[in-house]
């Protein structure tokens, strides 16, 4: 647990800070590429991160069924003590007389006992859920103008152990919820375990090429000059698969004019949206028809979220019932003499303050001469 502890405490800064210069590294070495390699700059997905967490997931099944298991049998099992030397052996007995009784054990708080099994189960549960995240987990970002759709399979993509795999099929997305929704930054939405986050407002442009489209461009801000920004936004030509895809660049400040620049990147013209007046580039008119409203999206699902809400809460009802103490009486009649003594694994302070005021409680037939009472720690 100490070398998990010491991994995330590494791993933390690292997820969010700069990446570190391979012309000044630390150190004289440690660089961005030792990061990367050693999987710190994405430690709760890293192979070292989760091969601690099966070790500890084998210890604590591995304490649960050779320690706490037994233990809990023992606990429920009755056993009378055949001695009143094992009695006073009890970390406290009491000695008074009586006329007669039988032998007695009895116990208290047996949920004390079982609530150690518990908290490994529910540790077991936030590491099984952790792993789920980190080997499960899909994520993707997206800019949506006002009007366009797009197929939730084409943006979200494996993060975390499996992040390296290229290609992903996804056989079938169900949306259960209501098709009209009114979203606002930060507030979540769910359809069936995918959360998407309206990110930022921006805005996109519609465009049509030689009367085709309109198509939705988004319209991406540029930062220059401090605070200012430029929008701009691209509008491929030809093979859109191709390495080196060519198109037409359009950049506005205040999405009341637009500079359009060529295949080329010079300059072409300038329009107004809604002007419909065309602008040949190439052989090709295009013409801005409106510039709208887009959003951005965050879209992710990790299945291992349930688990590891799951868990903690499990861990935190069964931590509360481990401070229940689990106390054990015995008696055994000698005679005309009734050795009474216990122990418990909680409140050891108290417990012979308890059991002397249920042992006054109990009516004496035959008068006592003395009563001795003691205390082993």
């Amino acid at each position: 647990m100490f070398t998990i502890a010491a991994l995330m405490a590494l791993g933390e800064p690292l997820i969010s800070i700069p990446k570190v210069s391979r012309g000044y590294p630390v150190l004289g070495f440690f660089t961005w590429r030792w990061i990367s390699t050693l999987g710190l700059d994405h430690m709760y997905s890293a192979p070292i991160f989760l091969g601690m967490l099966v070790l500890l997931a084998a210890s604590l099944m591995a304490c649960t069924y050779t320690t706490q298991i037994p233990l809990v049998k023992v606990a429920r099992r009755w056993s009378f003590m055949k001695s009143d030397e094992a009695i006073k052996k009890q970390d406290w007995f009491v000695l008074q007389v009586f006329m007669k009784g039988p032998s007695l054990y009895a116990f208290k708080g047996l949920a004390g006992r079982f609530a150690p099994i518990g908290v490994h189960i529910a540790m077991l549960l936030i590491m099984v859920g952790g792993t789920l995240s980190a080997t499960g987990s899909f994520r993707g970002s997206v800019t949506v103008p006002q009007g366009l759709n797009f197929v939730m399979g084409d943006v979200l993509a494996p993060v975390g152990f499996f992040s390296f795999q290229q290609m992903l099929l996804i056989l079938k997305f169900t949306l259960t919820d209501s098709p009209w929704i009114i979203m606002t930054v930060e507030k979540s939405h769910s359809f069936t375990l995918i959360f998407h986050y309206a990110t930022l407002w921006e805005r996109a442009l519609q465009v049509t090429k030689d009367g085709e489209g309109p198509f939705n461009l988004a319209m991406a801000p540029i930062k220059i000059n401090g605070d200012k920004k430029l929008y701009g936004t691209f509008l491929p030509v030809g093979d859109t698969n191709a390495p080196n895809v060519k198109g037409i660049s359009m950049l506005a400040r205040d999405l009341q004019s637009i500079v359009v620049y060529d295949l080329e990147g010079k300059f072409a013209g300038i329009r107004r949206p809604n002007s419909k007046l065309p602008i040949e580039i190439n052989g090709m008119k295009i013409v801005i028809e409106d510039a709208i409203g887009s959003t951005g999206l965050e879209l992710k699902t990790d299945p291992g979220v349930p688990v590891v809400y799951a868990g903690f809460g499990a861990l935190m009802l069964t931590t509360c019932i481990s401070y229940l103490s689990h106390s054990q009486i015995w008696a055994l009649q000698n005679g005309t003499t009734l050795v009474v003594g216990g122990r418990t694994n909680r409140a050891k302070n108290q417990f012979p303050d308890d059991m002397n005021r249920l042992l006054d409680q109990v009516p004496e037939l035959i008068k006592k001469n003395t009563s001795v009472v003691s205390e082993q720690s």
